[in-house]
């Protein structure tokens, strides 16, 4: 029993103990910086959390807005700065496609920034200008094969998740249509509410809004679960199954952080996400809370970019 003792002991003084910096972490602010400009939900979920983040640590825990580049450049600043902790990074699922869509970044996301915490998920919702004669999402694909160049779909965006999402509901239904790209979500819903396009795959907090007045007509979800805001919709998997794209929103670190660093990042954000002023925000915008696993979210993630890749190539998406 004494040898085993021993051996232990000797074994708990040779092992690689965890440097005291990150130990003691944090002992100075906190910034975290969000790929999107101020106002949006990636940014409000910064600032929410940050707010969690200062009554935990009781460390100053700033935000700044890095916009630009589909959010590559936001994600650049954090993949090279200092692996120790005090610059996060908060991003949406654009971070995943932008690996194939922007393949000459100066950083690789796989590679230079660690996943650590999944905050929160958001569907799309297929919706179409009242005049356009379908009410369902197999109509709609039956209406659009009978024009010449199908209907007018417009997106926030060439490479965006609603761009994607029509790709992906050719690939899956055969939907034909002609893509208008436009420059954010705001132009984007004045195009289809105008009836300038026919298509489109708002967020479900833009789109809500105008399918209650009757402005537009929703007819789908783009995730494998039902929208908590819009349950009547049902999902296009149900119709077409494999079609699962949502807008998600997370929290990555450069590369190489230390482990026990994470894992205080990581516990203190899943707290957060308990709280009642975040709860009740994500809930209202028609998102779910997720705090999954870093492991969970590091596959996820992965898997992510494959999904996307693929989606990307097929679409001829350029970056703008």
């Amino acid at each position: 029993m004494r040898t085993i003792a021993v051996a232990t002991l000797v074994a708990a003084v040779l092992a690689p103990a965890a440097p005291a910096p990150a130990q003691e972490y944090p002992t100075k602010p906190i910034r975290i910086v969000v790929a999107f400009v101020p106002g949006g939900a990636t940014d409000i979920l910064a600032r929410l959390l940050s707010q969690r983040f200062y009554e935990a640590f009781g460390q100053v825990v700033t935000v700044e807005n890095r916009a630009g580049a589909g959010g590559t450049i936001g994600a650049e600043v954090v993949a090279k700065s200092p692996p120790d902790g005090y610059t996060l990074l908060m991003t949406s699922a654009s971070l995943s496609v932008n690996v194939t869509l922007y393949p000459k970044t100066s950083y690789d996301a796989r590679k230079d920034l660690v996943p650590i915490v999944l905050v929160a998920s958001a569907p799309l919702v297929l919706v179409v200008h009242p005049s356009v004669p379908a009410r369902s999402v197999k109509e709609l694909v039956a209406v659009s094969k009978k024009r010449t160049e199908g209907l007018n779909f417009g997106s926030n965006g060439a490479g965006t998740t609603s761009h994607l999402a029509a790709v992906m509901l050719n690939q899956l239904g055969g939907l034909a249509f002609t893509h208008i790209p436009y420059k954010g979500a705001g132009a984007s819903m004045t195009a289809i509410v105008s009836g300038e396009t026919d298509i489109a795959v708002p967020a479900v907090t833009s789109g809500r809004p105008h399918i209650a007045a009757g402005r537009l007509r929703g007819l789908a979800i783009t995730t494998k679960r039902p929208s908590s805001v819009l349950p009547n919709l049902p999902t296009i998997d149900s119709m077409y199954p494999g079609f699962d794209i949502d807008n998600w929103f997370a929290l990555f670190a450069p590369a190489g952080v230390p482990p026990i660093v994470v894992t205080k990042i990581h516990a203190e954000a899943v707290k957060g996400l308990q709280h009642a002023d975040m709860k009740a925000w994500i809930t209202r915008e028609g998102a779910e809370p997720v705090g999954n696993s870093t492991a969970e979210f590091t596959a996820f993630f992965r898997s992510e970019i494959e999904k996307y890749a693929k989606i990307v190539k097929i679409s001829g998406a350029m970056p703008e």
